[in-house]
């Protein structure tokens, strides 16, 4: 009869879900928005954390109306990825937390690479690059930018970590998200004594200690128990970034499957029992958040490019969707760079986006909008055959995030890639593997098993590649 929440944090909002263990399935779910901080320069991203923590004991408050309160037994968080959240000796908010889509610290990357030997010899020793949004440039951007505000620092959380924080009162961090941090040495699973020197020695005694995955953060404070109305013993698990919290969700937990998200930006990412090291720093070589590995690529254009193709010709999704179906595949000859933001896989953070092979014949609306389409897919299937290349086999692709919905895209995708795809039925993933790994915290067993019992697959979207049906 236990009921666990599962929340995800992300840059626009904060979501719930509660997971019925019994039942197998989500019982409810709230949403709370929250925006970015406007009028900032130029490649600057910023949110107040307080805001994600006002918006998560909002959404606790509407998910908790309609069950069971007493049955609550855990809380998973997952959260947006590299956030840099500097808190004072005393836990207070130093300043807005610069987010993963934050690159105004391209030359704190380039710096730092430069004195660990380079971008190789950085890869060699802790698994993966120095990159702009990943939270290690951000510390060093706080010091040489900001100095009084360095001075004062003394906590170094992620965004998940402050509201397991903000849950808790305690400071903690696990595997799986702090491995996006570029400051954990991923083979060994701890700290790079290396990464933290060339930035602050004084650094390490910041960080908090790392804990294994499947273990708790901490309960819920007593405050917070009765502001919410929960059992004063209700555990809070030790959570993990989005993409580790959707490979749970997805049950992309053993070899085989890959999970694909189709946001504003795209992440392809799976399961490996050992670290998968990309010598050209093209796969994140992260931990995942259930006691593996979780080799990710990352691409900046996705539905971005897509929506903007979109509005820019006024069409519903179900217009947009029978344009890209009625223009041939190719797009008559059209090839779209979807660079509109720079690009992170590959590492090119100041790119611009192109379009070429423009005819007076193949210039129109649908052939744009297919080569939006095709465009982006380009890029995550280049994420795709890196990951082969370093030894992951997918036998089908699970899609989630709002791209998923389009019929015409999943097919699109099938085809290119060369393996069945499918769209997961629950469109929280992250909030649903949050909440399975609260489960798997308070009742423990295999994180596996458990989470093939919950996820459930949308058969009706399945698309196979054309001539493997």
């Amino acid at each position: 009869m236990a009921l666990f929440i599962g929340i995800d944090s992300g840059t626009q909002g904060v979501k719930a879900v509660v997971l019925d263990l019994d039942a197998r399935r989500i019982i409810a779910r709230a949403s709370a928005p929250h925006a970015l901080i406007s009028g900032l320069p130029p490649r600057h991203m910023e949110q107040h954390p307080q805001d994600w923590a006002a918006a998560l004991d909002g959404v606790i408050l509407k998910v908790t109306r309609s069950i069971e309160r007493a049955r609550v037994r855990g809380i998973g968080v997952s959260g947006q990825q590299h956030g840099f959240v500097p808190l004072d000796g005393g836990g207070a908010v130093i300043r807005p937390a610069k987010l993963w889509c934050d690159t105004s610290t391209v030359a704190e990357s380039d710096w730092l690479n430069a004195e660990l030997g380079g971008r190789r010899e950085v890869i060699r020793r802790a698994g993966l690059p120095f990159l702009p949004g990943y939270t290690a440039p951000k510390i060093l951007w706080l010091k040489r930018h900001e100095p009084r505000n360095y001075r004062r620092l003394r906590h170094v959380l992620l965004p998940h970590d402050y509201l397991n924080w903000h849950l808790t009162g305690r400071y903690s961090m696990e595997y799986g998200d702090a491995s996006g941090t570029a400051l954990l040495d991923v083979r060994r699973r701890r700290w790079s004594a290396a990464a933290i020197g060339a930035i602050d020695d004084d650094l390490r005694e910041w960080l908090p200690e790392l804990q294994d995955s499947s273990a708790p953060a901490g309960l819920l404070r007593g405050v917070l128990a009765k502001r919410y109305r929960l059992p004063v013993d209700t555990v809070v698990s030790a959570g993990g970034g989005d993409n580790m919290m959707a490979a749970i969700g997805t049950g992309n937990v053993r070899p085989g499957v890959v999970t694909l998200s189709l946001g504003t930006s795209g992440t392809i990412f799976a399961y490996s029992a050992k670290p998968v090291i990309d010598p050209r720093g093209e796969i994140a070589a992260f931990c995942d958040s259930a006691g593996g590995w979780l080799p990710l690529v990352c691409t900046m254009n996705v539905t971005l490019v897509t929506e903007r193709f979109r509005s820019l010709f006024g069409w519903t999704y179900a217009a947009f969707d029978k344009a890209v179906a009625v223009a041939p595949a190719g797009a008559g000859g059209l090839n779209l760079t979807p660079y509109l933001v720079g690009e992170r896989t590959p590492d090119l953070p100041l790119a611009t986006g192109s379009i070429s092979g423009l005819t007076l014949q193949n210039l129109n609306a649908p052939n744009l909008a297919r080569a939006a389409v095709e465009g982006v897919t380009a890029g995550l299937r280049y994420g795709l055959d890196r990951l082969r290349k370093h030894g992951i086999r997918p036998r089908e692709v699970r899609l989630t995030g709002g791209g998923a919905r389009s019929a015409i895209w999943r097919q699109i995708i099938a085809d290119s890639f060369g393996v069945p795809v499918v769209k997961i039925s629950e469109d929280e993933c992250a909030a649903q593997g949050a909440a399975l790994q609260a489960a798997w915290c308070v009742e423990g067993g295999s994180i596996a098993r458990l989470a093939e019992s919950i996820v459930a697959l949308d058969e009706s979207t399945r698309c196979a590649p054309k001539g493997k049906r």
